[in-house]
């Protein structure tokens, strides 16, 4: 069972330490102590509490769309040729790269500062766990 300090929580959910600690003062998230002694969370109920917590900005385009991952941000960043551009996004604490036309950046009139939706459909999703070392 994957368990938690109470500053890794708080950088996983990407909040301070005093909040992680506010929420477990109020009953929000339980703690027990590990081998050591100090206070650790649970992996599963940090889960739960980051759903919880989560809260998706509204798609400002206002489509329908099958796709579900969909990170609203904003362009930080776009690098052009004749024929392909890297357009860069930061949607809340996640940075974006898309490859996509040169000819779509100006039919979407990107620029630095514009407000954009990443949409990601793909039917490979890569998952990684932390080796040996990082494993609790």
């Amino acid at each position: 069972m994957a368990q938690y300090r109470i500053s890794e929580a708080a950088a996983l959910l990407g909040v301070s330490d005093d909040t992680v600690r506010r929420w477990v003062a109020s009953g929000a998230l339980a703690t027990s102590a590990d081998a050591a002694g100090r206070q650790v969370i649970d992996g599963a109920a940090l889960a739960a509490r980051a759903t919880d917590i989560a809260v998706a900005p509204a798609n400002p385009l206002g489509a329908s769309s099958s796709a579900r991952n969909r990170l609203v941000g904003l362009v930080t960043a776009i690098t052009s040729d004749t024929v392909m551009s890297q357009v860069e996004l930061q949607c809340g604490p996640h940075r974006i790269v898309s490859l996509m036309s040169t000819e779509a950046v100006r039919d979407l009139a990107l620029e630095v500062g514009s407000l954009a939706v990443a949409v990601v459909k793909s039917t490979t999703v890569i998952v990684e766990t932390p080796g040996e070392a990082g494993r609790r």
